[in-house]
C-alpha cells in the first residue's frame, strides 16, 4: 500500500477504442451497430499521451505530452520530479516508485535517476515486462479517467486537453484504493499461474 504505480497512456479525439478489449454483445451486428458497435475514426487523429501516478491514497497530477510521444530526456525532466514530490507529501521517505518498461524508463539514465532520487524503486530488472494484470492503472484507473472525460465536448487537441485536466479530478478515491489495495491479490494470482495473465 505504499507503492506509487505509474504508466503513460495516448488519448486521441476519437475517444477511447481498443479493438482488443472493447466489445458489444448482440445477436446480430445490425443490432450491435445500434447500440454502439459502428466507431467513426479520423484517419490520423489528433493525439496526446499523458503520464499519470497512482497510490493508496490518490492520484498523482497528470503529466500531458502534446506530441504524443516521450523519450527519455523529457521523461527524466517531467515525469520523476512530480512522482518524487508526490511521494514525499502522501508518504514521506518510506514508498517505493514502480515504472513500467517502456524504453524512456529503462534507459540507463532514467534507471540512474530513479536509484538516486526514491526512497525505493522497482528498476528494470524487477518489474516483469507484458504486465497488464499488474498496474492499477491498467487493468481500473485508465478506464476510470476515460469515462470521467466528456467526449462530446472534445473536438480539438486543447478541447482534448481541457478535458483530460478536468476528468482527472472526477476520478473516484474509492476506485484508486481499492484497485491499489487488490494489486497484492493479482500479484499472487499471477505468481500462482506461473506468471501468466489472469481472468
Amino acid at each position: 500500500m505504499r507503492i506509487l504505480f505509474s504508466d503513460e497512456k495516448i488519448f486521441d479525439i476519437d475517444g477511447v477504442y481498443n479493438s482488443q478489449n472493447d466489445r458489444v454483445w448482440a445477436p446480430s451486428r445490425t443490432a450491435a451497430n445500434e447500440i454502439g458497435g459502428i466507431r467513426r475514426k479520423r484517419k490520423f487523429p489528433t493525439k496526446v499521451m499523458v503520464w499519470l501516478g497512482a497510490c493508496s491514497e490518490g492520484v498523482t497530477p497528470l503529466v500531458i505530452f502534446e506530441e504524443g510521444t516521450l523519450n527519455h530526456a523529457q521523461y527524466i525532466e517531467e515525469v520523476p520530479p512530480v512522482a518524487l514530490d508526490y511521494g514525499k507529501i502522501v508518504f514521506g521517505d518510506n514508498w517505493t516508485f514502480q515504472q513500467v518498461g517502456a524504453r524512456p524508463h529503462t534507459h540507463r539514465l532514467s534507471q540512474k535517476w530513479g536509484k538516486d532520487h526514491f526512497p525505493a524503486f522497482y528498476d528494470q530488472q524487477q518489474w516483469p515486462a507484458n504486465s497488464p494484470d499488474l498496474n492499477p492503472l491498467d487493468y481500473c484507473i485508465w478506464d476510470e479517467l476515460a469515462h470521467a472525460i466528456n467526449w462530446d465536448q472534445v473536438a480539438t487537441k486543447q478541447t482534448l486537453i481541457d478535458e483530460l485536466r478536468r476528468a482527472v479530478k472526477k476520478i473516484r478515491p474509492d476506485v484508486v484504493y481499492e484497485s491499489c489495495h487488490s494489486w497484492t491479490m493479482r500479484l499472487h494470482r499471477v505468481a500462482t499461474n506461473d506468471g501468466n495473465y489472469v481472468d
